[in-house]
């Protein structure tokens, strides 16, 4: 996509500017956007986006800029006008690249560059989702579902004499249905992606996914209000490890830990978690949304435990969190897109599975709340102090599941439930979402069995 001369001169000009390490990231985005409201089309839209990244780094000091532009005079003013932030005596210097073919390990079948799928199949896809969700019920009062797949081809080029290349292809299905029962309202929502083509859609019969959003919506709507009050929860598989993730995961990014902006910065090879705990973040599961072949510094990507027996085994860690901490780096430097410098990311990260089956794990409670899937929340950086909604919840009482519950919100902080989790199940399982951080939002999977915690506080109205 760029001109390996023009990346050479680039390079060589910022280094003989005094810089310690150079690099261009260039990147071409393709979209396809496909919704469906009410039983009708509601949205197609398209793109391509197409943009260079140049950063320097003087030190530990990170310099960035972005263009449109793939010719050789606007890199050059691009860097100039960087490298003038960071006076210093030029040097002669000459970079030479070579360039390493990256294997690719999730293939796409049925990607955007070679879709077979005509855009009238893939609506009749939705349709289905759309007529099997309100076929459950007539208080099914809204459906929305879609598609999004994305293509998204990168080459980097840096003063080490690094030339990479990567294709990555998404696609992410969307399914949100909602029951009104006079002025009451609720949801349900699901949102498989994975990294490769629509042989993911594929996969998924669209009757069962409509069924499933409608069933969720429906049980909520006539859920009791959920009881407050500290007690045990169990809070099951997939999307219930986004509360690992953000609350827990953030915490292990040298993002944060290089400013001592995390509370286990200086707790590694500590015990921050019951031993019934161990997490991993790994990038390499074939074809998993959050995975990749290398990360936005051209880096092959690793599994990376970070988390053993309750011990902290390891960080997160990009090049400059690598320079500013001495821990090694991990291939965990990730950006949405040209326009943003890399930063230390997740991939797919989960609690690995235990034991126990969730029959067993309830059983062992009184008194107490099932979340069998968790919503979205917030956290504050730094402490990791949460406060997450449940989707789907239940009653527990006397070691059996009793009744659906709504309202059911979780308050803690990620440091604390870690110790309190005394059972993890063996129903291990993953699901995709989308995660924010200084870098953009990028592709990341968060999963988990099923897992116990002993106490957390649960916000409800009952």
């Amino acid at each position: 996509m760029l001109n390996p001369q023009i990346a050479n001169e680039v390079i060589a000009y910022a280094i003989s500017q005094g810089a310690d390490f150079a690099e261009i990231f260039v990147e071409k985005h393709n979209s396809v956007n496909l919704s469906v409201l009410s039983s009708k089309v509601h949205e197609i839209k398209s793109g391509i986006d197409f943009g260079i990244g140049v950063r320097l780094i003087y030190g530990t000091k990170v310099l960035y800029g972005y263009t449109n532009k793939a010719d050789k005079e606007e890199l050059l003013r691009i860097t100039k006008a960087l490298a003038a932030q960071d006076r210093r005596d030029p040097i002669a210097t000459s970079t030479a690249l070579n360039f390493i073919k990256t294997v690719d390990h999730h293939q796409a079948q049925k990607g955007l560059r070679n879709d077979p799928i005509s855009m009238e199949e893939k609506i009749q896809y939705l349709l289905k989702i759309d007529a099997a969700a309100r076929s459950q019920s007539d208080k099914i009062s809204q459906v929305t579902c879609g598609v999004l797949q994305r293509l998204q081809d990168i080459e980097i080029f840096n003063s080490e004499g690094l030339h990479i290349g990567d294709t990555r292809n998404y696609t992410r299905l969307m399914a949100n249905a909602v029951a009104t029962d006079g002025s009451e309202q609720s949801t349900g929502y699901e949102a498989p992606g994975a990294l490769c083509g629509w042989e993911l859609v594929d996969r998924i019969n669209p009757n069962q996914m409509g069924e499933l959003v409608a069933k969720q919506a429906m049980i909520k709507l006539k859920a009791d209000e959920c009881p407050a009050g500290k007690m045990p929860v169990v809070i099951d598989n997939g999307f219930g490890g986004v509360i690992f993730h953000e609350a827990c995961g953030h915490l292990l990014e040298t993002t944060s830990v290089q400013k001592k902006a995390s509370v286990f910065w200086d707790k590694m090879q500590e015990e921050i978690a019951h031993t019934a705990v161990s997490a991993v973040d790994d990038g390499t599961m074939e074809n998993y949304w959050g995975s990749i072949n290398i990360d936005d510094e051209g880096m092959e990507t690793q599994k990376t435990q970070l988390i053993k027996d309750g011990k902290l085994t390891s960080f997160l860690v990009d090049k400059v969190g690598a320079m500013k901490t001495g821990y090694e780096r991990t291939g965990s430097g990730r950006r949405q897109s040209y326009k943003y410098a890399p930063a230390s990311r997740m991939r797919n990260t989960y609690i690995e599975a235990g034991e126990h089956s969730l029959d067993d794990i309830i059983a062992t409670i009184d008194n107490g709340v099932y979340c069998k899937k968790m919503g979205g929340g917030s956290v504050k950086p730094g402490t990791g102090e949460f406060n997450f909604s449940a989707q789907e919840s239940y009653l527990i009482k006397n070691g059996k599941i009793d009744r659906p519950l709504k309202g059911a919100t979780l308050i803690g902080t990620g440091p604390d439930v870690l110790k309190k989790i005394s059972m993890v199940g063996n129903n291990f399982e993953l699901a995709a979402g989308m995660c924010g951080s200084v870098s953009g939002a990028v592709p990341t999977t968060v999963g988990q069995a099923a897992l116990k915690v002993d106490e957390i506080l649960v916000g409800g109205k009952a």
